[in-house]
């Protein structure tokens, strides 16, 4: 009997009715020779450590470091009954299908069942982008070998074991070191979301002891024979202007404007080039987190489950996890299908028909950039109807970065001049559309494109180098530097992604990617919600503050497990895992060795925190024995 092992009932119900599974039983769907089942999402967890020893129910800094040498899982309780009915189908399985979600946690659902439950028979994967009839037939004809994706799992076990370690270990001995100094709440220490919370406070703090600086901006009316434009003056006096080139001193601004004003300048330099601007990718979870929250204020965790709800409820979109924004050369063949589908369900994009030309191969077709998914798309007719609001903008996302493939690239003529006046520069810069291409698509600046202010920059008059021109007014205006703005999930999301930039110690910049980050596509939402749960950080208004707790708690805890840069070091490491090129015990080995370390720092500490205005120590013990991906 073959057995496919799905991650949740819709995804078994949508798979039993391509491979004709429509006789219902309880716990799984039946067909000829095939049988398909399901879990509830994770239907194992790690065991607590009272499970390998009832002595370390009792929180105790003199236990610690708690490094179980044989792991254990035990069953959840919600899902005990569908255990016992996927445990009973292994045994009279000859095959069995993984069919899970397509990514690393997917593969460890169903693998540490076929573990726990003792399965040694033929394993193979069913990977899906998509669970529209189309992709799923497509997905059956390609199944893969099972142990071509067994290092998913390796490194899925590595991130949950590591988590457990981390979040056992230092919250433990972090509580119990506050609640010597009276503190009765639970301080969570999370390898993920304690570093995501530094990020956070860095931020707050930079605002909070940043000091403006006043600089004077000096811009110019200018006439000349063909019309009117202004420009900004360029200090050249080193001893006037700051690194980035802004006038610091008024009296020098103001001097300037009163000698220059109605003065005869000359064009000393034009040059017009006409440049060409290709359409933004189709977009990956961290871009539509991104893009939502600009837009629409959506938070990073509803973005994921509307994205989650196009793919999974509605079969309008691919699968929504992915950390791609590119597409393979093979999905090309289904580019006719998918526009013709896109263009009959909504008749808003009517206008659009004749500019689409799906002969166009843009950018984003490129089979060298595919990681374990591409990038998330439509792929098949939806009736709009049945979307809320939410779920319309962001398919509408989804929907316009993909036709913005079949459109033309945006072009502009872009012409930089400087005028002489009185022996100082003044510049402009000017645009003129000269094809506006898949930019019709967004009338606002795309996610990653340059800013609104130089996108909107007015077109020059016709001039000519050499012209005379004459400063018909000049205006001096006082301004200051600005603080950083505070983090929205959105621009966190993006921080999460690429915490590699935030690293400023030179040894671990030289062993991170430029790309690497803290988290995955699918875990950084919920690092926000944790954090915000437990009251570590706040929503004001669109923006994400830290709470004094959340600022005590990075303060009190060594640089080694707040540092983005270091986490984002060990989420490589579990890439290496994932690709086959590192070994879970080497990983795991120098996880444990952390921890040990991290736990004699613990003992030599002192912590004061403040008193909780919330959440009982009871309450927080039970999440804690829950929390796994933090």
């Amino acid at each position: 009997m073959r057995l496919f092992l799905c991650e949740k009932p819709s995804q078994a119900r949508d798979i039993a009715r391509v491979i004709g599974a429509g006789q219902r039983s309880e716990g799984f769907l039946k067909g000829e020779g095939c049988v398909v089942t399901w879990g509830f999402g994770h239907l194992l967890e790690q065991a607590p450590p009272e499970q390998y020893d009832q002595a370390l129910k009792r929180w105790s800094l003199e236990a610690l470091p708690i490094l179980p040498s044989t792991w254990k899982m035990e069953i959840k309780k919600s899902g005990r009954k569908q255990f016992g009915v996927v445990k009973k189908l292994l045994g009279q399985a000859t095959e069995v299908v993984v069919a899970t979600d397509a990514d690393r946690e997917g593969e460890t659902i169903a693998r540490e069942i076929l573990d726990h439950c003792g399965y040694r028979g033929k394993v193979t994967r069913l990977w899906l982008s998509a669970l529209d009839d189309a992709s799923i037939r497509k997905a059956l004809a390609g199944i893969r070998p099972g142990e071509a994706t067994y290092p998913l799992y390796l490194a899925g076990l590595g991130r949950s074991r590591a988590d457990w370690l981390v979040g056992m270990n230092l919250t433990r001995a972090y509580t119990v070191l506050a609640q010597r100094q009276g503190h009765q709440g639970i301080l969570s220490v999370g390898r993920v979301q304690t570093p995501a919370l530094r990020l956070v406070v860095d931020r707050d703090r930079e605002i909070a002891n940043f000091v403006p600086q006043p600089f004077w901006e000096v811009v110019a009316h200018l006439q000349a024979s063909s019309g009117t434009f202004q420009a900004k003056w360029r200090p050249s006096d080193a001893s006037i202007h700051d690194a980035v080139g802004r006038c610091i001193s008024e009296e020098a601004a103001r001097s300037l404007a009163q000698r220059v004003t109605g003065q005869q300048g000359r064009v000393s330099h034009l040059e017009t080039s006409r440049k060409k601007e290709a359409a933004p990718l189709v977009m990956d979870l961290s871009s539509l987190q991104q893009e939502a929250s600009r837009r629409f204020g959506y938070g990073a965790q509803q973005v994921l489950d509307i994205a989650q709800a196009l793919y999974e409820v509605h079969k309008a979109t691919s699968y929504p996890r992915t950390d791609c924004r590119y597409l393979p050369e093979s999905q090309y063949e289904d580019v006719e299908r998918i526009v013709t589908l896109l263009l009959h369900s909504d008749e808003a994009l009517s206008a659009l028909r004749q500019r689409l030309d799906t002969s166009r191969k843009s950018r984003v077709w490129n089979d060298s950039k595919i990681t374990a998914h591409h990038g998330i798309i439509p792929t098949s007719a939806c009736d709009l109807t049945k979307l809320n609001d939410a779920e319309r903008n962001v398919y509408d996302l989804i929907r316009r970065h993909y036709l913005a493939q079949f459109l033309p690239d945006h072009e502009y003529d872009r012409t930089d001049l400087r005028v002489d006046l009185e022996g100082e520069a003044f510049v402009a810069s000017g645009r003129q559309v000269r094809v506006e291409g898949w930019r019709e698509l967004f009338p606002r600046a795309a996610v990653g494109e340059e800013g609104e202010e130089e996108r909107e920059a007015p077109p020059l008059p016709s001039l000519s180098e050499g012209e005379c021109c004459q400063a018909r007014q000049l205006e001096v205006l006082d301004k200051q530097t600005t603080p950083p703005k505070p983090f929205t999930e959105g621009t966190l999301i993006a921080a999460m992604k690429h915490a590699a930039r935030f690293v400023t110690d030179e040894r671990l910049k030289v062993r991170l990617k430029e790309t690497a980050g803290i988290g995955t596509e699918a875990t950084r939402a919920g690092i926000i919600e944790t954090l915000l749960k437990r009251g570590f950080i706040k929503r004001q208004k669109r923006a994400l503050v830290s709470t004094p707790t959340g600022q005590q708690l990075i303060d009190v805890l060594p640089s080694v497990i707040t540092n983005p840069g270091m986490t984002a070091l060990w989420e490589q490491a579990l890439d290496d895992v994932a690709a086959g090129r590192r070994a879970l015990q080497e990983f795991m080995g120098r996880q444990a060795g952390m921890v040990e370390k991290l736990v004699q720092h613990a003992r030599a500490s002192t912590v004061t925190m403040p008193q909780p205005k919330r959440k009982t120590p009871g309450k927080d013990v039970g999440s804690r024995r829950k929390a796994s991906s933090s």
